[in-house]
């Protein structure tokens, strides 16, 4: 999977090295794409300031409205638990938003960084995710409680 500056994301066949299937739905450059850990639904973020959770075949199912980020969403993840499913967005606007996934209802919003995020990673088995920006801050998260923790 890949995100594109021409608003695309696209499914790739990685033995014949070809595009097997477009999404369409982003108005502006795409800079973010995360499969779930099911690989069931698939997030995207770009330049419009748009989440969107897709599934396998190419359809958009949900856009964020409410809660939604105000500048280019640049970062997505999703948590690696099935039981406590959640979507996991990252923006210029300097937050980090935590969003239920089965609903699409924000659950948490994290505010540290001083300047845009330019990327995010979770621990494996654990709830804690690792932000940096282009303040030159690294933050550590819990996920599911909500907190900063360092």
């Amino acid at each position: 999977m890949s995100s594109s500056w021409d608003g695309t994301l696209r499914l790739w066949d990685l033995k014949k090295g070809v595009t097997s299937r477009r999404f369409v739905g982003h108005t502006r450059d795409v800079l973010a794409v995360a499969f779930s850990p099911d690989n069931r639904q698939i997030a995207s973020g770009g330049r419009d300031k748009n989440l969107k959770i897709w599934n396998t075949v190419g359809e958009c199912k949900f856009t964020v409205e409410q809660n939604a980020h105000t500048d280019w969403v640049s970062c997505v993840k999703f948590y690696q638990d099935t039981k406590n499913p959640i979507v996991v967005s990252a923006s210029f606007d300097k937050t980090i938003k935590v969003w239920d996934n089965q609903t699409m209802s924000l659950k948490h919003t994290f505010v540290g960084h001083k300047a845009q995020i330019n990327s995010l990673d979770m621990a494996p088995k654990t709830s804690y995710l690792a932000s940096g920006g282009k303040d030159g801050l690294a933050i550590i998260w819990n996920l599911v409680e909500g907190k900063y923790l360092g």
